[in-house]
């Protein structure tokens, strides 16, 4: 899946482009839609840290040719793991390689493994390139790790497995200007990803999507907002600490850099105001203000 493009997911990548450099060849990345489990287990699927889109965009960023996009359906769950090199081969005629990390697994009931992909491409006269799998803190990095980390508020940690910063991208949305009356304007970013981060407030650095300008130091809060109003689905929002020349419709990225205290409701709008203050001053601390 390449679910959130982490530092063990570029491992694998950064040795195919080297070769592909090396040789005159194309490093192409194949990855699926939707996430396997929501065929075999629509009812609980695994949440995904990136959209497809973000993936793609991310794979192309690390430098390969092509990113190929796999419909996960029956027909392709159903290819043994015998039969799942030849059906590359039928596609790709000029397949010379293939990269994969050492716990990868594949075919029809997740029955191949790396010993079985070496034997079979054997005898089409492929390559076989085993990565070995990167640790972060002496455990293996992987994308349930990180998501456990991003369900926890545990944000700086999983951006060091990533090897980029967790990010949020939306176009600013006019709000009740609630910020603005007690002293804190904020911008309104509608953001539903597939898996929520813990509800909270965060450092957060901001920037317009396109990257015609800096980041720009903020906290960000994201949650039901207990306090001001009664919400189902959770927003997201950024408070620009050096003064804010975003407006609404402007497209901004917003990188989470650090967890500074979980949401909660509270006594009403002075006290609401207090923390903010507060808030502020801690990320402005954890920037070196």
């Amino acid at each position: 899946m390449f679910d959130g493009v982490h530092l063990g997911h570029r491992a694998v990548i950064e040795a195919a482009t080297r070769s592909a450099r090396r040789s005159g060849g194309t490093a192409a990345v194949l990855t699926f839609d939707p996430h396997p489990s929501r065929f075999f287990r629509p009812e609980d699927p695994v949440r995904l840290i990136m959209d497809r889109d973000r993936r793609v965009e991310a794979l192309l960023a690390l430098g390969v040719g092509a990113v190929v996009v796999q419909p996960f359906d029956a027909d392709f769950a159903g290819i043994e793991a015998e039969d799942f090199l030849p059906h590359l081969r039928a596609r790709l005629p000029n397949l010379h390689t293939v990269y994969v990390g050492e716990n990868w697994r594949f075919g029809r009931g997740r029955r191949g493994d790396v010993a079985l992909l070496v034997a079979e491409a054997k005898k089409l006269g492929l390559h076989v390139v085993s990565a070995p799998r990167i640790n972060g803190d002496g455990e293996p990095i992987s994308s349930t790790r990180i998501r456990a980390l991003l369900a926890e508020g545990r944000v700086d940690v999983a951006n060091v497995l990533l090897g980029t910063a967790y990010a949020s991208e939306g176009v600013v949305s006019g709000g009740k200007r609630l910020g603005r009356t007690i002293g804190f304007p904020t911008l309104n970013l509608p953001w539903a990803p597939d898996l929520r981060p813990r509800f909270g407030v965060y450092v957060a650095a901001v920037a317009r999507a396109d990257g015609s300008d800096k980041l720009r130091r903020g906290v960000a809060n994201y949650g039901l907002r207990p306090t001001v109003e009664t919400s189902l689905e959770p927003l997201f929002e950024v408070h620009v600490l050096d003064g804010c020349p975003y407006g609404t419709g402007d497209q901004l990225r917003v990188e989470w850099l650090a967890f500074l205290r979980p949401e909660r409701r509270f006594a009403g709008l002075e006290e609401l105001k207090a923390q903010i203050a507060r808030d502020r001053e801690a990320a402005l601390a954890w920037f070196g203000d």
